[in-house]
């Protein structure tokens, strides 16, 4: 539950991040009476994003036993890509986001015709990838886990990053987003770990992944994983009790060169998101 609600977290503040910054800027340059246009982009983008995620848990239902593992292989690996991407991206975007949205805004409404047309597809695009991100992450952990905790924590996740995102725009909220982003981008680097070394053993048990599998180390009796702390750590870091070689290089591989790429010094402004004064 605790994984799905802090990815959930983080990807609704970065969608409400970027419609709070492009409604703040509606209203602070006359053009409040838009917002609908701005809502009516929002909610094609949920709509597209629940309909791909909808279709693609309907298609796997429908495989094989082996080919249900190869899906869920390429649902992982395809996981492991958008995180990564995303926890690099925002890395990169949180210096510059207020800047580039209000520049598309202004080049929106540069013409006088299809305004409206302009802004819905400019906010469509910048939520429907934060969605289809979601997706893809959501589909790779529900198949992971059993029960309804999953998908409670996504469903409390998405709602207070609403909360946020509404505090934020409405400029009673102060938050450092770079050290969020940054924090909340390390522990995505160790998930994205544990969800490479699940679709390797995926694609072993669909039979395209047979090297490697001399197993490490044992602790299925000193610390199994039906345990209070190995569910822990199996939902947090990606832990087993009986791991196997190519799991292992896998996941230490990914974890020591992702994190030194992301934890390099980057240079840009300390970015906070801080109250607007009423003078």
């Amino acid at each position: 539950m605790l994984i799905p609600f802090l990815i959930m977290l983080r990807e609704g503040i970065e969608a409400a991040l970027i419609v709070g910054i492009v409604a703040g800027y509606l209203r602070q340059s006359g053009r409040g009476a838009w917002m609908p246009v701005v809502w009516t982009g929002v909610f094609l983008a949920v709509a597209l994003s629940l309909f791909v995620g909808a279709g693609l848990q309907w298609l796997s239902a429908e495989f094989p036993q082996k080919q249900q593992e190869l899906f869920e292989a390429a649902v992982g690996l395809i996981a492991v890509v958008v995180l990564t991407a995303m926890v690099f991206w925002m890395r990169q975007a949180a210096m510059s986001i207020g800047g580039a949205l209000r520049s598309s805004v202004d080049k929106a409404f540069a013409g006088n015709d299809r305004q409206g047309l302009a802004l819905v597809g400019m906010v469509f695009f910048a939520v429907a990838r934060e969605g289809l991100e979601s997706v893809f992450f959501l589909l790779a952990v529900f198949q992971q886990s059993d029960g309804v905790g999953a998908p409670l924590g996504a469903l409390l996740g998405i709602a207070v990053a609403a909360v946020v995102g509404w505090g934020i725009y409405s400029g009673g909220l102060r938050i450092n987003l770079r050290r969020f982003f940054r924090w909340t981008g390390i522990f995505i680097l160790f998930v994205a770990a544990g969800l490479l070394a699940s679709a390797l053993r995926a694609l072993h048990e669909a039979g395209w992944w047979n090297q490697l599998q001399g197993v490490v180390f044992d602790m299925s009796d000193s610390l199994p994983m039906d345990s209070v702390l190995g569910s822990v750590l199996a939902g947090l870091f990606g832990y087993q009790a009986a791991p196997v070689w190519g799991e292992v290089l896998a996941y230490v591989a990914f974890l020591v060169l992702g994190l030194f790429a992301f934890l390099r010094p980057a240079s840009g402004p300390r970015i906070v998101m801080a109250p607007r004064s009423n003078a």
